[in-house]
Order: structure tokens, then C-alpha cells, then sequence
């Protein structure tokens, strides 16, 4: 790593009178940005683990409280798409039929629709399903297992946003240290290249 070296660099030419005052400010703004990377991510990642859990367990009571299991009558097969989009299940594979079917919801209204069955529902039959509480169809409530897989998730991408901004304003610094050191080496050539090399020049 590009700011490992240059902390090294420091370390070894910190006696040496060719090392000039950019290359020292380069170095530390290189240790800096190692030392917030190294402490700052892992202290960000895990505070947004935390605040990321915590909304994810609210949500996993709120649709606890308002996810409803209900029994289902199935009355025929159904061939367009269904009214359950549950994007939990969405990647896994779709083992279930999907069917016209017929609900009483919570609050006691009647409804229809095409629907996610078990596999090996036949029209006649009755099979469960999530609603909401107004009785309309909703994804299975998040477990808490699965807040934390997320949670985790968000804490290493801030983490690692993290770590990256952090990068990028070393490399912005940088690139302002090196900028003044090609000003100053162009300065000093103009006021001593015109005598380079001639012989008697003090310079």
C-alpha cells in the first residue's frame, strides 16, 4: 500500500536534510489516513450495524403486528401472474402453484385474487397466506435472522464507504502537496537554470 510506504519513507529519512518539508507532510497525511481507516471504518461499520439492526427489528415488529396468516380457498388454476410478490422468495425457486383464489381477511372482508400455493394445491382445496390487515396480500414478515443478515450487510458497506471516502480525500491531499512541490522545482529552475552548469555561477 502507496501510504505504508510513505510512512516508512518518513521513518527512515526523518534525519536526512534531503527530505523536504512535502515529503514529511505526505507521509503524515499518509499515517493519518491508515490510522482513521484502520480505526474510523470498523468504528463507522459497526455503528451503522447497530443503527441498521435496530430499524430492522422495529420493522420485523411492526409486520408482525400487521402480517396476518389467513386460510385461503383455491378455486381454480391460475395462468397470469400472481398478486404475491414476495421479494424474499423472488430468487429462490418457484416450487409453488399459483392459483385464483378466495380469503376472509382480519378485518373481516371478503377477497380474491391469484396467489402462491403450496405445492400440490388443487382447486377445492385450502392453504394459507399473508395479508395485511385491511386483508390484501403481503410477503411473509421478515425474520430476525434475516434483520441481521442485513444489518451486517449495511455495516460493512459503511464500513467500506468508509474506508474509500477516506482514501480518496488522501489521494485529493496529495495530489495538492504534489502540485505545490512541481511549483516550487519550477520556481527554482527558473531562478537557477538559465546559470546551470556555467562555470564561476555561485549557484
Amino acid at each position: 500500500m502507496r501510504a505504508v510506504r510513505s510512512i516508512v519513507g518518513l521513518w527512515r529519512w526523518r534525519g536526512n536534510p534531503l527530505c523536504r518539508r512535502s515529503d514529511r507532510r505526505e507521509a503524515w497525511l499518509a499515517f493519518w489516513a491508515v490510522v482513521l481507516i484502520v480505526l474510523g471504518a470498523p468504528l463507522v461499520g459497526w455503528l451503522g450495524t447497530v443503527k441498521a439492526h435496530d430499524a430492522l427489528l422495529s420493522t420485523v415488529e411492526q409486520q408482525r403486528q400487521n402480517r396476518h396468516q389467513v386460510w385461503a380457498s383455491a378455486e381454480s388454476l391460475a395462468t397470469r401472474p400472481p398478486v404475491d410478490t414476495d421479494p424474499e422468495s423472488a430468487a429462490e425457486p418457484d416450487t409453488r402453484r399459483q392459483v385464483t383464489a378466495r380469503w376472509t381477511g382480519p378485518d373481516g372482508t371478503s377477497h380474491s385474487g391469484t396467489v402462491r400455493a403450496g405445492h400440490g394445491v388443487q382447486p377445492g382445496e385450502r392453504f394459507r397466506i399473508w395479508t395485511d390487515d385491511q386483508g390484501r396480500i403481503a410477503s411473509r414478515p421478515m425474520t430476525e435472522r434475516s434483520a441481521g443478515s442485513h444489518a451486517a450487510l449495511a455495516g460493512l458497506a459503511a464500513a467500506a464507504g468508509t474506508a474509500g471516502a477516506l482514501e480518496a480525500a488522501r489521494r485529493l491531499a496529495i495530489r495538492q502537496v504534489m502540485r505545490r512541490r512541481y511549483a516550487r522545482w519550477d520556481a527554482e529552475w527558473q531562478r537557477i537554470g538559465p546559470d546551470w552548469g556555467r562555470t564561476g555561477t555561485s549557484n
